[in-house]
């Protein structure tokens, strides 16, 4: 069975998926971009779940219940703080997107959808991190054979521009 791997321009709160994907912080709790975003839409049970888990270390992925978005889940990943690329980011990035995935396998989740991790407020490039980003899926994936679709949900156009020609490279 082929996985479908496609890149979109979206508000992430919006699908209709088994999961979301949340860029966390290490506490799990409400904070800005993205992670604001999604505790807002699924509402304050979230925050409430979220509590519970003890946070995550970056690099990990933790699953709570999706309360009032579309989706049935929401996990967690913390991705890493950009310092200039010589830091593991890239080992750490690329562990988010493959924890994700194993979650999602675990907890028979097959359709999924990711934001771009580590690119808001931790300042990680987003050529190097949409690269990542792919490669890691897919690479995941061939181990996965359980996930159906999987969507890299973009906010702004120009990330989504980067994303829809890394996919388009390497067709």
């Amino acid at each position: 069975m082929s996985v479908s791997l496609k890149a979109i321009c979206s508000d992430i709160t919006t699908l209709t998926v088994d999961a979301i994907v949340n860029a966390a912080n290490e506490s799990l709790l409400p904070g800005g971009g993205v992670c604001g975003a999604i505790h807002r839409a699924a509402g304050p049970e979230l925050a409430r779940e979220c509590r519970l888990l003890g946070g995550c270390q970056t690099g990990d992925a933790k699953l709570t219940k999706g309360y009032r978005l579309p989706a049935r889940y929401v996990i967690h990943a913390v991705g890493p703080v950009w310092k200039g690329g010589n830091d593991r980011e890239s080992v750490q990035l690329a562990s988010c997107y493959r924890r994700c995935l194993e979650v999602a396998a675990a907890n028979g989740i097959e359709t999924i959808a990711f934001p771009s991790i580590s690119t808001g407020i931790y300042g990680y490039p987003i050529d190097f991190a949409a690269k990542a980003a792919i490669d890691s899926v897919r690479a995941a994936l061939k181990k996965l054979p359980s996930i159906r679709e999987v969507t890299l949900c973009c906010f702004s156009p120009s990330d989504f521009a980067v994303y829809q020609q890394l996919l388009a490279e390497v067709r």
